[in-house]
């Protein structure tokens, strides 16, 4: 059953009409309430504030790292491991085709229903996901494939056993190992970005959030716990915080913004599947005619201006 959060009411009750003139193969009725819809998808989507923008990359109908995968690669195998210590699930990577494009994907998977949710450990991954993420992009380096790391996690697990087993160092190699990878990259924020757990997949020549995703250094719901010591005022740190794509954008933090239908991802999976795959593979053909060279001192210029000013 679809899930509504409380501003989408109103769609939730013009869907059900549309449902219900199909039933009666009321053809006429399916096209003024559908005209009807088309307005208020405009208007209640046109307006949303970043508390709102907030809730839908957080939707729980909001398409994970592993729909996507699904929708948009085929002939895919499923690389297990780090080679270290375990198979985290937090983190799963593929290497198939998108289109005729040979690639590796690398995403964060936070699972549906309590089974899974524990089993993906709540998309929090442990130091073994980063090291299987880094090892699935190094196969990327040596065959010369364009890798696509689809990013969606509260941030990485702060737990006991991953700080034993040196989460810190883990995120920093990536960060270390992923800008200097000698492949196309892209990472786009499918959801939600938290943090260092969202950096260890996040540097590339393109970095890209969809329409309605986030990508901040704390949630809002910790950081108005530090200011103000009540998590219940986690919408007016949203709404300080600039986490969402538009403000990302206007920071010059982000290459580009992937819109994704107006009515959100987790009311269209297939057009939301098909504008990252249509953006990935046009980012990789720009990115190899630019010539490695180009690429990589591109990529070097971007990493070392985040958070440049000029006074």
């Amino acid at each position: 059953m679809a899930v509504y959060l409380d501003f989408e009411q109103n769609i939730k009750t013009i869907q059900e009409n549309i449902i219900s003139a199909q039933v009666r193969h009321d053809e006429n009725e399916m096209q003024q309430y559908q005209e009807e819809l088309d307005k208020e998808v405009s208007k209640t989507y046109g307006n949303l504030t970043d508390f709102q923008k907030l809730q839908l990359a957080r939707h729980l109908d909001r398409p994970y790292a592993l729909d996507y995968i699904n929708l948009i690669m085929k002939d895919k195998y499923e690389i297990h491991g780090d080679r270290h210590f375990r198979d985290d699930e937090a983190i799963i990577c593929y290497m198939g085709y998108i289109g005729d494009e040979k690639v590796v994907v690398i995403g964060e998977q936070k699972g549906r229903g309590t089974k899974n949710k524990i089993r993906r450990n709540f998309g929090m991954p442990h130091p073994e996901g980063y090291r299987k993420a880094l090892r699935a992009a190094k196969l990327a380096e040596k065959f010369n494939l364009p890798l696509l790391m689809l990013v969606d996690t509260p941030g990485a697990y702060p737990g006991l056993g991953a700080e034993e087993r040196n989460q810190s160092e883990a995120i920093a190699r990536n960060l270390l190992e992923l800008a200097e990878l000698d492949t196309q990259t892209v990472s786009v924020v499918i959801g939600e970005g938290g943090s260092g757990g969202a950096l260890a997949i996040g540097v590339a020549d393109r970095f890209a959030m969809m329409r309605y995703s986030v990508f901040s250094v704390i949630s809002p719901e910790g950081c108005s716990a530090i200011l103000w010591s009540d998590p219940a005022k986690a919408e007016a740190a949203t709404n300080a915080m600039k986490i969402t794509s538009s403000d990302l954008k206007e920071l010059d933090l982000i290459d580009d913004i992937i819109n994704e239908p107006l009515i959100g991802a987790h009311r269209d999976r297939d057009a939301s599947a098909k504008a990252i795959s249509d953006y990935f593979l046009a980012q990789v053909k720009e990115l190899r005619e630019m010539g490695k060279e180009k690429r990589m001192e591109d990529r070097y210029t971007k990493l070392t201006s985040v958070g440049a000013f000029a006074e």
